[in-house]
């Protein structure tokens, strides 16, 4: 089933969230994707809204980022 418009911005925003925080925290997508064993455009496709992230995909990010999900989250 499709995502609706709400819930694709939804995602956009979760991206753009971790995408601010990795950039404040001068990490490449390489150097987090290597941080916590992922693939680049694996980091990317999270940064743009394109994959809806399970729960522990979005714990190992944040792991990589330095930040407890709660902060990630709570701007949303």
């Amino acid at each position: 089933m499709p995502y609706s418009m709400i819930q694709k911005e939804k995602l956009k925003q979760l991206g753009e969230r971790v995408k601010a925080v990795r950039t404040a925290n001068d990490q490449t997508l390489k150097e987090l994707a290597f941080k916590i064993n992922k693939d680049p455009q694996s980091i990317h496709r999270l940064e743009v809204g394109g994959i809806n992230p399970t729960f522990l995909y979005l714990s190992e990010v944040c792991d990589g980022l330095n930040i407890d999900i709660t902060e990630l989250l709570s701007e949303l």
